[in-house]
């Protein structure tokens, strides 16, 4: 059964969980008004990816209130993604299924595609993490924050990608919502700590089909088998759902539930991946390199090596800005050198702390008793806060940057990093207790969350480095 929210009243609590199935009932009704909603944030979605690109680029003396190129990115980059990144930690993938416009346009494809099989390496279960590493390492190499034309290229070209999935395979489905998007894995495993979902009563169902009720299938448009759907990680929140054969409803669950009770029952090697060395080593990676003195320090040594066996095109030879960053108005190009060690920093720490996460997690499977891949991704999906609130921190990085360049007084932001930080890795830790309470007793749980806390430590070092040591 779901762990409920706490709430002292039981009249308190039952006029609660009927506000909230209202909720779900007011996504399946409203449609309509839903379906313009849709289009709306397609609509400004359009205009925050494409005007800037072709404006020319602002100038160091503007400010986000006199250029819209800078008011753009500081929308889409320093409030639109990080706010979507807590609203699915907090609610689920409402994003996904209700405001997304990739989504949105890739249902609109489907309905008037060719509705074609999916192929099977569609469905290959590693796009998740190759998709999201892929993308991310790009994107830096690129500069997908900082840049217009960049942002245009991958959202652009993910966007274009999401419609043809769409006009090809499926029928009104969300083809490369379920398989492909590049977020999806991120967004799959944030939202098991929501505190929605919606939840399903198999005693109601099968009372239902006994009666001999046929309500006709439910149009889930990213194929989820809602029968037996027990989390909110591959659910998108659209509602289509709510109310179906009386047994299904929006419903409040403790934001622990799913990592704690349901996690561990389904060992996924790719979603382990993604949060051990995707979130927790291709990501941090992304947002450390270019604060890094040692990258610096490397690049000046690689440099003096290069130049004294008389090799200078790596120092010399630059990219197109689609391969390579390459912006001489703003005095920022990436030579081949400079892309080569990007791509080496990124790696270096996805392999230190992935492997350090790794050993650390191996050993707290260990020490709860044999070894058991189950448990190994059970322990794994402690991380999930953590990992999540890391990559708020990078994110909202553009935020103060952008703020502080105009201006404004940051100082309140170095304090909230420290308690998010902190909150997360203390959450993290609380998830590993709980789950090792369910492998071993006694000292072996002890010793066993103690060793998760070394899986902490990589991580929380480099944001504290990112913060406050460089």
């Amino acid at each position: 059964m779901d762990q409920p929210v706490v709430i002292p009243s039981p009249a308190l609590r039952d006029r609660i969980d009927l506000a909230v199935a209202r909720v779900g009932d007011f996504l399946l009704v409203r449609r309509s008004a839903i379906q313009a909603v849709q289009w709306i944030v397609v609509g400004v979605y359009i205009a925050l990816v494409v005007v800037p690109a072709v404006l020319p680029l602002p100038a160091s003396s503007d400010h986000i209130w006199s250029r819209v190129s800078l008011l753009a990115r500081f929308v889409f980059w320093g409030v639109w993604w990080p706010l979507v990144l807590v609203a699915t930690m907090l609610i689920g993938r409402v994003w996904c299924g209700v405001f997304c416009p990739e989504g949105t346009l890739s249902q609109f494809a489907s309905r008037h595609g060719c509705g074609g099989a999916i192929p099977k390496w569609v469905q290959w279960p590693g796009w998740p993490f190759a998709a999201f590493a892929l993308t991310t390492v790009y994107g830096q190499l690129v500069s997908v924050y900082q840049y217009p034309q960049p942002a245009l290229l991958v959202l652009g070209g993910s966007t274009l990608a999401a419609m043809l999935a769409g006009y090809l395979w499926g029928r009104d489905k969300r083809v490369w919502c379920r398989f492909l998007c590049p977020v999806n894995g991120v967004f799959r495993v944030l939202a098991k700590l929501s505190l929605f979902h919606f939840r399903v009563d198999p005693v109601a169902w099968e009372r239902s089909r006994r009666s001999g009720i046929k309500p006709g299938p439910v149009r889930c448009a990213p194929m989820v088998a809602i029968k037996t759907m027990r989390g909110a990680d591959q659910c998108q929140m659209c509602g289509l759902c709510s109310g179906y054969r009386g047994a299904i409803r929006l419903a409040l669950r403790s934001p622990n539930h799913e990592i704690i009770n349901v996690a561990g029952e389904r060992p996924d090697p790719w979603e382990t991946a993604l949060i051990v060395v995707g979130l927790m080593g291709v990501a941090v990676g992304a947002f450390l390199w270019s604060a890094s003195p040692w990258l610096v320090s490397i690049k000046l040594w690689a440099a003096k090596v290069l130049l004294s066996a008389g090799i200078a095109w790596p120092l010399t030879s630059a990219a197109p800005w689609w391969v390579l960053t390459n912006m001489p108005a703003r005095n920022d190009v990436l030579s081949l050198l400079d892309g080569a060690l990007v791509l080496l920093a990124i790696a270096v720490v996805a392999l230190v702390n992935g492997t350090i996460i790794g050993a650390a997690l191996a050993l707290a499977t260990r020490l709860c008793g044999h070894w058991s891949w189950r448990r190994f991704h059970h322990l794994a999906q402690a991380l999930i806060p953590l990992a999540g609130g890391g990559v708020f921190l990078g994110l909202s990085a553009t935020t103060v940057t952008l703020l502080s360049q105009d201006g404004f007084d940051m100082r309140w932001a170095s304090p909230l990093r420290a308690l998010i930080l902190i909150g997360m890795a203390a959450w993290t830790l609380g998830l590993a207790w709980s789950i090792a309470a369910r492998y071993a007793p006694g000292i072996r749980r002890t010793l066993a969350a103690a060793a998760v806390t070394a899986a902490v430590l990589p991580p929380v070092g480099c944001w504290c480095l990112l913060f406050w040591g460089w």
